[in-house]
């Protein structure tokens, strides 16, 4: 293995504190970071070619739903489920339960349904979001229901 003088002194400096030999912290290391490789999950995110079709069938039922009561049975009719997912929703088929996609990818973000059936979706133990973008209403003037400012729950780790 080839390094730098500097980087080798660093290694064994550190080695010696740890009372073990230089390969020995290598070995360590490389056995951290390869099952760290090993078990990393890759990021969920459903296949655009799924997608698109599911979003042109349920485009109709997402926007036309006057509540999640109705936004479930509609789905449900066709045989998809919303569930909480993190900060946001996601899409199962029904009845299998089998995660297809988030909610945000079918262009219906958590954030955007919740202000238009102003309530959070039943069930979702992330309450905070809501009271989070009711506030954020109450301090816009004139800002419509259904504007795509879903910067209220951006950044917040959510799975919309």
């Amino acid at each position: 293995m080839k390094m730098h003088d500097e980087m080798l002194h660093a290694a064994a400096r550190i080695a010696s504190e740890r009372d073990i030999t230089l390969g020995q912290m290598i070995r360590d290391l490389l056995a951290r970071e390869i099952a760290r490789a090993q078990n990393a999950r890759p990021p969920v995110r459903a296949d655009e070619r799924l997608v698109a079709p599911l979003r042109a069938r349920l485009a109709g039922d997402l926007a036309e739903a006057g509540d999640w009561q109705d936004l479930q049975a509609r789905l449900r009719s066709k045989g998809y489920v919303l569930r909480a997912a993190g900060g946001g929703l996601a899409l199962h088929d029904w009845p299998a339960d089998r995660r297809i996609c988030k909610a945000s990818e079918l262009g219906f973000s958590y954030s955007r349904l919740m202000r238009r059936f102003h309530t959070p979706f039943p069930g979702h133990g992330h309450r905070w979001l809501f009271d989070r973008i009711s506030a954020a209403e109450k301090t816009q003037t004139g800002a419509s229901e259904d504007a795509p400012d879903d910067s209220v729950i951006e950044g917040s780790g959510n799975d919309d």
